[in-house]
């Protein structure tokens, strides 16, 4: 039951072998800016990406045909529903088309899709990606109709550890009440109400809390003067909203361990930014319990910021009268990946089918 999980980011690769659940080995593959260059898109980067995989399996002294599955994160397709899904050409189409815009991710499935066949056409999955979709409906509606609200969020990672967090509390993660707030490069805090996510921000798009990357959402008016000033093109203005805004806008970096080494360095603007991220965090948090009625069974703080302590207990010191609070740091994408597939493989799911 060997499982390779393939995790594409913007600058690198994560590649990791598992047995069954259990962790072999693992590595990040980089790519440099003079490499990734070279490609129009990024689904030419295909061949690339590829070859660095196998030579990761030719230096673990794997080979293809030793693997029962392959699994790839799940990139920008259509709206879906959460679970394990098996690859097919629909899905792939979709993905190299770009239907739904430009992202490393949609060269998970494509990767995994095309090793799998290249092993003999074993079953290639991917699992809860980025465009998981559980809204309720009242969620979906804001103030114009041709507007409405998008499910874009850490999925993945949201999704195992809310089951995570479901057994510390001896219960299934169909049974409780979560919020759960992913800190990283963007930020996504998501409402799990008995194993749906009903109400989350796009935070692909920027919505939500300011982050290391993305602006979060901004005063409407002036955004739209912003856009029509004629200082920026489109291009501009999506980048500041996603790449250059949030901690970058403000601090010139997206390294939350400098700006926290600047903090403790006694920069004020960079304590009232940071404070701010915790602050805004805090308010999305507090704002979701309204989705429960307040009946709350835990706050969930997880994704790489939440190894910042001083983050961390800035959030816990406005939050913690909802529920208790719960930290699981780092991003768990790549066990998420194996689970999900290792569920399949064992019958405990069913893999659905993208259509």
């Amino acid at each position: 039951m060997r499982i390779l999980v393939i995790n594409p980011g913007s600058t690198s690769t994560k590649v990791a072998l598992y047995e069954g659940q259990q962790l072999l080995c693992g590595e990040t593959l980089p790519h440099s800016a003079a490499e990734l260059a070279g490609y129009k898109t990024i689904a030419d980067q295909y061949p690339m990406r590829k070859e660095a995989i196998l030579r990761f399996l030719a230096s673990q002294g794997t080979k293809l045909t030793l693997l029962a599955a392959v699994v790839g994160r799940g990139g920008l397709t259509k709206p879906l529903a959460s679970g394990t899904y098996l690859i097919n050409r629909a899905m792939l189409e979709d993905l190299r088309a770009a239907k739904r815009g430009e992202h490393a991710s949609n060269l998970g499935p494509i990767l995994a899709y095309e090793l799998a066949q290249a092993a003999g056409g074993i079953p290639a999955f991917t699992v809860d990606p980025v465009v998981v979709d559980e809204l309720d409906d009242v969620a979906r509606v804001s103030g114009l109709p041709e507007l409405p609200r998008e499910s874009k969020f850490h999925a993945l990672n949201q999704k195992a550890v809310g089951r995570r967090a479901a057994r510390a509390l001896g219960r299934s993660y169909a049974e409780v009440n979560l919020i759960i707030a992913h800190l990283g490069g963007g930020i996504s805090i998501g409402a799990h109400k008995k194993g749906r996510v009903v109400d989350v921000n796009n935070a692909l798009d920027g919505e939500g809390p300011l982050s290391p990357e993305r602006s979060g959402t901004l005063p409407a008016g002036d955004l739209v003067r912003l856009c029509f000033s004629g200082r920026y093109s489109q291009e501009e203005i999506l980048r500041k909203l996603n790449g250059r805004g949030g901690l970058m806008a403000h601090l010139g970096t997206n390294n939350a361990q400098e700006v926290e080494a600047r903090v403790r360095a006694g920069d004020a603007h960079a304590r009232l930014v940071y404070q701010a991220l915790a602050y805004q965090v805090a308010k999305g948090i507090a704002a979701l319990a309204a989705v429960f009625n307040g009946e709350v069974d835990a706050v969930v703080l997880t994704g790489g910021l939440a190894n910042s302590e001083l983050l961390t207990g800035w959030i816990k010191e406005r939050v913690s009268f909802l529920a208790p609070v719960m930290t699981y740091p780092g991003e768990g994408e790549m066990e998420a990946l194996a689970q999900g597939a290792w569920r399949v493989l064992t019958g405990e799911e069913q893999a659905k089918e993208y259509v």
